[in-house]
């Protein structure tokens, strides 16, 4: 790009709407004018090992390539971790794919650098380089201080580049014009994986040199292969402020944010455009970028399409499912074999707030539970354990647990190291956990051993309130050994002061890896149970509702989902709810909207216009119905009403009505009708709420501590089942 010029034309501009579509509704590449040229992007990003499609995308991949002869194949980088095929393999059967496939060109994701913290280091990571048919590119990524890799580094700017080699960037000749590709890797490598002697440089200054380099070797036609995320953290880096800061960059082509951008992204498209494209995640789809440029290398045109990969219908290629085979029926044997234990309720590896990044769940419990069992079956004197919530990456359904679904929650495989910290250590570990919430972050921390109170709306920093370790406050002046995961011991996440502990020589490293230990521990429960146990509490402002409170965690997420109104003194927890507070609690949970017509109700005239849209939003998304024009706004809602109101929210949130496998075992239905014993069904069987006493007590009104439980759990277990749709 050396100009102030761009054209949009109407073309591209239908063709940007056309995406996510299957192959055959691929954009055409746009038309062009005597001495302009067109080439083609396929790109893929944050593949984690998933190959359970390689036969379909091995068959979509050729058929592109022979329609769109002028072509590049690049992957923007995490091709590492994330199922069985990179545990079993670490990395090889991707490369025997990629090899296959004919990539153009790679550049390093975080993922990529997981296996540093283990004794054989980098190992893994130089065979898959060297291994390769393609050249790696990562401008700011510096690999002379680790001897493995003696040899394949070159930073340089290539027009020659050697397959299995690494350099800033290559020079590609596609139909007689040289396009220059370079790459970059995200700074937050060093924080979120395990780098060791592997140094990351500023994004920014090293892009404006190798676009520099590209200028100077006569190349005006420049992508950039990047792994710094779309619109990730501002302060680090992203494809964004990358586009705005680095002049010359014509494409970027990116991954780390696991974005869909269903449409090419446009930056400078006034002055001086680059086209930013991301495909998503886990081979889900393959990119297409066609892009024209004129003769002076200007983007004049550009369409972009994603083309899912599978499906019923999706054309297969022999010879991939040959190559997978072998690899393949090595992970179903390790897949399929039982670990003896059972899920009895859903385990959540959930994101969101109340998710694995964001609070406590009843598989971070046992996560951690297990690790501190491990822990002390080695050192008895451990008694705290904590888990990195980016660590844990799915959940299990209720029923059988698999050694694979084991490995599918804790899969980079970490190993066990046990730190000694002081209380003012811990402290300020529990600071950096917190100091994000409500927002997600992959350094919160799970806990077994202990009780964490915080205050979410502190300053960060000053947020923990107190630590307690058997019921007792931690002292700051006391040593305590706290049981992790080494990619955690070593500082991951950017926990400085588990860095400097383990650069001082306070970390042992038992080495035994962590989803082995997780197994092992579910089959030694049988079946599992847990629930939320308030281990990490979010502080409320509500005088009545103690910390020990068992409503407290219910509370404390609705507080943090702004789903609570009134009074910031008290929440009176056993006050009986209203149907018109029912009403409003479940409206401001599924954020639902009204059209704009008033309910068909003749006794909410006295409310606020407030609560007569949540009654209206409430009445049209069909969570209530009223009885002879009235909705009764002031009565008390009963446990069986309550119940058939969140039966229709999930319906509502769904898109289908939930069918209960059976009738729920409490012994007093008594006359109530089939809708409501299927409501009531379905809170049991989805975990939302279990009774007491083997008794539902459908009639008794639904106390505030109650209804914050079951909408909290509604929440919860509602974003699982439309997770996996």
């Amino acid at each position: 790009m050396t100009t102030n010029y761009f054209k949009g034309t109407a073309t591209a501009l239908i063709l940007l709407s056309a995406v996510a579509v299957t192959p055959v509704l691929a954009a055409e590449t746009p038309a062009t004018a005597s001495g302009d040229f067109t080439m083609t992007v396929f790109h893929t990003n944050d593949t984690h090992a998933n190959l359970n499609t390689t036969s379909e995308r091995a068959a979509l991949v050729k058929k592109l390539r022979e329609e769109k002869p002028y072509n590049v194949l690049l992957d923007a980088g995490d091709v590492f971790s994330g199922t069985l095929f990179f545990n079993e393999f670490e990395g090889q059967a991707d490369l025997a794919v990629m090899n296959y496939l004919e990539y153009d060109a790679m550049t390093f994701g975080n993922h990529e650098f997981d296996l540093g913290g283990s004794a054989e280091g980098h190992k893994a990571l130089a065979e898959f380089i060297k291994g390769a048919k393609f050249p790696f590119i990562s401008a700011n990524t510096d690999f002379s201080a680790d001897p493995l890799f003696d040899g394949l580094q070159s930073k340089t700017v290539d027009a020659e580049a050697e397959d299995g080699k690494i350099y800033n960037g290559i020079i590609k000749e596609v139909n007689g014009e040289k396009i220059g590709i370079f790459g970059l890797t995200t700074e937050e490598t060093k924080d979120i994986s395990s780098a060791d002697k592997v140094v990351f440089t500023n994004y920014i200054v090293e892009a404006k040199a190798a676009v520099t380099a590209f200028e100077e070797a006569g190349v005006n036609k420049i992508i950039a292969l990047t792994h710094i995320g779309f619109n990730d953290s501002d302060t680090v880096d992203n494809d964004l402020l990358l586009a705005k800061n680095v002049p010359g960059i014509d494409v970027i082509v990116g991954g780390h944010t696991h974005v869909k951008l269903d449409e090419p992204h446009v930056v400078n498209k006034d002055t001086e455009p680059v086209v930013i494209v991301q495909a998503n995640e886990y081979n889900k789809f393959l990119g297409q970028l066609d892009v024209t440029f004129d003769d002076k290398g200007v983007i004049k045109d550009y369409s972009g399409v994603l083309h899912a990969v599978g499906g019923e219908n999706a054309a297969k290629d022999a010879g991939a499912a040959e190559l997978i085979k072998p690899f393949a029926d090595k992970v179903k044997e390790t897949m399929d074999k039982q670990t003896g234990a059972t899920a009895g309720v859903f385990l959540s590896g959930l994101r969101d707030l109340g998710g694995v990044r964001a609070g406590e769940t009843n598989l971070g419990n046992i996560i951690t539970d297990g690790m501190l069992a491990k822990a002390k079956e080695i050192d008895p004197s451990t008694v705290i354990a904590i888990q990195n919530g980016g660590g844990i990456r799915t959940s299990i359904p209720k029923g059988p647990i698999t050694y694979g679904q084991a490995i599918g929650v804790l899969p980079f495989g970490n190993s066990l190291a046990l730190i000694n910290l002081s209380g003012a250590e811990l402290k300020s570990v529990f600071e950096h956990s917190v100091k994000d919430y409500p927002k997600e972050s992959g350094g919160f921390l799970h806990v077994a051993g202990m009780k964490l109170v915080f205050d979410g709306k502190a300053e960060a920093g000053k947020r923990v309130v107190s630590i307690t370790v058997d019921g007792i406050e931690i002292e700051d002046d006391k040593f305590y050994k706290v049981a992790t995961n080494v990619f955690t011991a070593q500082g991951g996440d950017g926990y400085d002061v588990l860095k400097k502990a383990y650069e001082d020589g306070r970390v042992s490293e038992p080495g035994f890896v962590d989803w082995e230990s997780f197994a092992d521990y579910m089959k030694s429960i049988g079946t599992i149970n847990s629930g939320i146990e308030g281990r990490i509490l979010a502080k409320v402002p509500y005088s009545d509702v103690a910390y020990d409170r068992w409503s407290y965690p219910y509370v404390s997420d609705l507080y943090y989902r702004g789903m609570l109104k009134g009074t910031d003194v008290a929440f009176n927890p056993k006050k009986e709810m209203t149907r018109v507070q029912a009403a409003s609690l479940i409206v401001r949970a599924l954020d639902l909207k009204t059209e704009g017509t008033a309910a068909p109700f003749s006794d909410i005239g006295n409310y606020a216009a407030e609560t007569k849209a949540e009654i209206a939003a409430a009445y049209e998304n069909g969570l209530i119905k009223g009885i002879n024009g009235k909705f009764m706004p002031r009565e008390k809602v009963t446990r069986a009403q309550f119940a058939l109101m969140l039966e229709r929210a999930y319906e509502n949130y769904t898109g289908k009505k939930y069918t209960a496998a059976a009738k729920a075992p409490y012994t007093d239905f008594g006359n109530y009708g089939a809708e409501a014993v299927n409501a009531i069904s379905m809170l049991h069987e989805l975990g939302i709420t279990q009774g007491s006493d083997g008794k539902f007590t459908p009639g008794q009104s639904t106390s505030r501590e109650h209804a914050a439980k079951m909408v909290s759990n509604f929440i919860y277990n509602s974003k699982q089942v439309k997770k996996a749709e």
